[in-house]
């Protein structure tokens, strides 16, 4: 078992269905999982946004979060983006973790697989 990063920089369908599905993948396959937005990733992390997204001839975006979550995997929002994108935690998913990237950093320092969307 190993561990995965996933760096989300953004909030569209290309940056993030190639993240979930890198995660989704990572974690049924035994990995600790880390999914890292930064600031051009706040929309997506509203509450609803993700379970509601679709995408032709993609898996459903629900089921791919919830997996995701189900096996450990952890959604980790760059504090910088609360003052950059104007956003309080409490405007943000529930399942949202808020750290530094210098904790990320250390958070991962282990990873074996580094992503970036």
């Amino acid at each position: 078992m190993g561990k995965v990063a996933i760096i989300c920089n953004g909030s569209e369908n290309s940056n993030i269905y190639p993240t979930f599905i890198m995660a989704s993948s990572a974690a049924a396959l035994g990995d600790e999982v880390v999914i890292f937005f930064t600031p051009g990733g706040v929309p997506a992390l509203k509450p609803g946004y993700l379970e509601e997204l679709t995408a032709k001839g993609m898996p459903s975006m629900k089921e791919l979060l919830e997996g995701i979550k189900s096996l450990g995997g952890r959604l980790v929002l760059c504090e910088l983006a609360l003052e950059a994108k104007d956003v309080t935690p409490e405007d943000l998913r529930d399942d949202l973790e808020i750290s530094g990237a210098t904790s990320f950093m250390a958070d991962i320092r282990d990873a074996n697989v580094t992503f970036s969307f």
